[in-house]
């Protein structure tokens, strides 16, 4: 074996969906690129598929070095939460996070270096080594997009630039550019209101109810995610104390701190 290979392990496929999705695959393999390869890789004895809750659920179970592929959506939904919550305590887990990992998920603070993160309610620390492959995608690229836009045109009304993070709209704001007028290009905001109309999109500036949240806050870590790197930075600092008067030396030297004025 080949220094640095993957020993022949179970690889789990963690995902209804997935499933679903390598069948369709299987079926139309003659008309892939390397089809034949793709067919002895699904079909391969040390491969799994789970369908039900309760076969998810069992895969917390395999012992040994084995892979587990599941669902991620930047680890917002799905079984992917399940697999962390039960992994990403543990020394001898990696995660290996595929694709981009937008701002405000926790896949983004986890590819950030956490050290704590939230998962259904509960406190998990990150003991796992975190991995990225930041060369996986299924998206267009910033030119393809634009050559997409470029032969759709004439565009007579304009193009909403919703889905990406600020650079990447600016970004992708300024390609469109060179062949669209700037009143063609919108960016809206968390909570904006449009009409539209045959010659274009025109924003409602009239009075409305305020927004949610403050939309340039939109999509990144607050006071609130201080507020409770704080407290499990407490946490942590009394279970490490000797005993309960080191404990109370803590608490007050905390409570000093946040009597001194500014």
């Amino acid at each position: 074996m080949e220094v640095g290979a993957v020993t022949r392990c179970p690889i789990i496929i963690d995902s209804p969906l997935a499933t679903r999705a390598s069948e369709i695959f299987r079926r139309h393999a003659r008309e892939l690129e390397n089809g034949d390869a793709l067919v002895r890789a699904i079909e391969s004895r040390n491969v799994r598929f789970t369908e039900t809750a309760e076969q998810s659920k069992a895969v917390d179970l395999v012992r040994g070095f084995h892979i587990v592929i599941a669902a991620s959506g930047m680890c917002e939904a799905g079984r992917i939460r399940h697999r962390l919550k039960s992994w990403l305590w543990r020394d001898e887990a990696t995660v290996l996070l595929v694709g981009y990992q937008a701002n405000g998920t926790l896949g983004r603070l986890l590819e950030e270096g956490a050290s704590v993160v939230r998962i259904q309610g509960d406190d998990i620390s990150v003991r796992a080594r975190i991995r990225k492959l930041d060369i996986y995608s299924g998206h267009a690229d910033g030119e393809e997009l634009a050559n997409w836009v470029r032969a759709r045109q004439p565009i007579n009304a304009g193009v909403f630039l919703v889905h990406g993070e600020d650079d990447a709209l600016e970004g992708l704001r300024e390609r469109l550019s060179t062949f669209l007028a700037e009143d063609r290009l919108i960016r809206p905001r968390l909570d904006s209101i449009f009409r539209l109309r045959s010659q274009g999109a025109v924003e409602v500036s009239e009075a409305v109810a305020p927004p949610r949240i403050d939309p340039l806050r939109a999509g990144r870590t607050d006071w609130h995610n201080e507020f409770q790197k704080l407290v499990l930075d407490l946490q942590d600092e009394l279970a490490k104390a000797a005993d309960d008067k080191a404990r109370g030396g803590v608490i007050r030297r905390l409570r000093r701190a946040l009597q001194e004025k500014p």
